[in-house]
């Protein structure tokens, strides 16, 4: 099925902008086009099969004058956002017979009644108090042409709003603007000058939101509100938030909260959390495998635009929850750090202690248990740097920057994500509820046992395992992973597993020693004395068992080692360890 957008001219000297989303809400064309002709032809290879067609423009009116029942309703709720409806009545020579929205329509074969079930259909929708309810905006963006905003203004607006459907990405349903098309337009409006360029970018981008609304409709029916009737001329959109109020107007703005002027900093700000999201993800992912603890992912996200709409936009007893948007939401960087069992969440949180500034730490698994029930588990971070980090210019977008970490076991992670799609993103129906929450509640009282399981697994076969073959079962000179692996176990019987790859990794260090062999790697350490070597690195983490081999190798080749090849990226932190092994000697 596709959703199609129309951002209809009324009349064929200005361009109307077409746009069209693919089932999963990924944008799959967007145009601009001028006379009927061109539209009809530049949307029927995708109005064949089954389509919703969201047209910007009146489809019935049958009123001589004044407005039409549906924009008089419309206008009751949305007017103080500035996002009423034109009055639109038989009056006017454009729709004094049928309107031009009507004739697409007719022409393309598709039935205009909002309520039909029928496969091909179109609806008329406005996109002003969409962008309202949509992302929790105080006013409309000011983004159309219009007497005393120039041409700077303009392009600020129109890049808001693009960003707020960029934003769209992780919201239900998602909007997906992956398309070359897409960062067209985006350049075009950077990089406009004019007003009639912003025109033209404006008129696709209204498409795109069109059609985004008829997604929106079809699978959020529930948070759909329709204006009018097939009889006398109707209006889809989003529905009003109950909580959201208008942006007051003049001088007080400033004075007050102002969630609307909050979200349009963001959105600009965004592009430069998610590079700050990532230089996180490199700091975290360095600290872990530095240490040698064990993880499966570390992953990040800036906060989207629309998800930080809608928590500016909160209030409770008519007070903002957020009076300060931008200082008050402190997870617009959020990483989230995969463990395999639970003993390696606590790991996580006390490396992460030790290197980083935590501001807070909220264990919600055992808050969640001391309410006597079973449900989200996951351990929350509030982080930032620490001041030896904070002069290095590799850190520099994270200066003066907070960032959630949580951190959670694979099973943890299923739950949590299974439990948002279908709470959250889902429509149980009310009567289904309790049950829901018995079955979800079952299910993390399952996977708690699930993780303590697998954690004593791991400990047997900790204690279990031994040195395996010395001969590796191929041309590859490397000690196998795998035999690696087996032999650490046995070597370092208190240490924790490592991380796949790290084994892998360090084969080739130790060959690069010219060790090729479990036998000569015994026998170099041999010489090791590990309760002075542990003394000294005084261990504030139980450190995995490759970064074990990693000291012991360290204690014995010294400087030679820190020049090895393949400790070319890492020489100063070596180099610090090393005067910490020899700090007595």
């Amino acid at each position: 099925m596709h959703f199609i957008g129309v951002d209809l001219a009324w009349g064929v000297r200005r361009p109307t902008g077409l746009a069209v989303l693919d089932e999963e809400g990924r944008l799959v064309h967007v145009s601009a086009a001028k006379t009927d002709d061109e539209i009809v032809a530049a949307l029927e290879p995708y109005a064949e099969g089954d389509c919703l067609v969201a047209i910007d423009a009146p489809l019935i009116v049958t009123n001589p004058t004044g407005n039409r029942p549906a924009e008089a309703a419309l206008n009751k709720d949305f007017a103080r956002f500035d996002a009423g409806a034109h009055p639109a009545n038989t009056s006017k020579a454009e729709f004094r017979e049928q309107p031009r929205g009507a004739r697409i329509a007719a022409r393309l074969g598709l039935d205009m009644n909002p309520r039909s079930g029928r496969r091909r259909r179109a609806i008329e929708v406005y996109p002003h108090p969409a962008t309202v309810a949509l992302f929790h905006l105080g006013r409309t963006l000011k983004y159309k042409h219009k007497t005393g905003r120039d041409v700077d203004q303009l392009r600020a607006e129109l890049l808001v709003l693009l960003g707020l459907l960029e934003g769209l990405v992780s919201a239900d349903p998602p909007l997906l603007l992956d398309n070359p098309s897409w960062l067209a337009l985006r350049t075009a409006t950077e990089n406009a000058e004019r007003k009639s360029e912003l025109r033209t970018v404006e008129d696709q981008v209204d498409a795109v939101l069109c059609a985004y609304i008829g997604l929106f409709s079809t699978r959020a029916p529930d948070r759909t509100t329709t204006y009018g009737d097939f009889a006398t001329g109707y209006i889809v959109t989003p529905t009003l938030p109950d909580d959201l109020r208008p942006t007051p107007r003049g001088q007080v703005v400033a004075e007050i909260n102002d969630p609307g002027a909050a979200v349009r900093e963001y959105a600009a700000l965004q592009p430069t959390l998610q590079e700050a999201a990532e230089q996180y993800v490199r700091l975290v992912t360095s600290i872990l495998d530095e240490a040698g603890i064990n993880y499966l992912t570390v992953g990040s996200r800036a906060k989207s635009v629309a998800s930080f709409a809608a928590k500016a936009a909160r209030t409770v007893d008519g007070r903002p929850v957020y009076p300060d948007p931008l200082r008050d939401i402190t997870d617009q960087i959020g990483l989230r750090v995969i463990t395999y069992v639970h003993s390696d969440v606590q790991a996580v949180a006390d490396l992460l202690d030790d290197q980083v500034v935590v501001h807070d730490d909220r264990d919600m698994g055992e808050e969640t248990a001391s309410e006597g029930r079973f449900g989200y588990a996951s351990r929350h971070l509030l982080v930032s740097l620490d001041p030896a980090r904070e002069g290095q210019a590799a850190y520099e977008l994270l200066r003066g920057r907070q960032a959630q970490i949580q951190i959670r076991t694979v099973l943890q992670h299923a739950w949590a994500e299974f439990e948002h799609d279908i709470r959250y993103k889902g429509t149980i129906p009310s009567e289904h509820v309790p049950d829901f929450d018995r079955r979800f509640t079952l299910a993390a009282g399952l996977l708690e046992l699930a993780d303590r399981e697998f954690s004593t697994i791991r400990d047997r076969l900790r204690q279990g395992m031994t040195a395996a073959r010395t001969e590796a079962l191929d041309d590859d000179p490397r000690i196998s992973p795998r035999e690696l692996a087996a032999f650490l176990a046995g070597q370092y019987a208190d240490a924790g597993w490592s991380r796949t790859d790290h084994y892998g990794w360090i084969s080739g260090v130790i060959l690069e020693l010219g060790i090729a062999s479990l036998t000569e790697l015994g026998e170099a350490l041999r010489s090791v004395d590990e309760e002075t070597l542990m003394a000294r690195m005084d261990y504030r983490y139980p450190p995995g068992a490759v970064r074990r081999l990693d000291d012991a190798l360290l204690w014995v080749y010294g400087e030679a080692y820190v020049e090895l090849r393949a400790n070319a990226h890492r020489k100063p932190g070596l180099r610090a360890r090393l005067a910490k092994m020899r700090d007595s000697d």
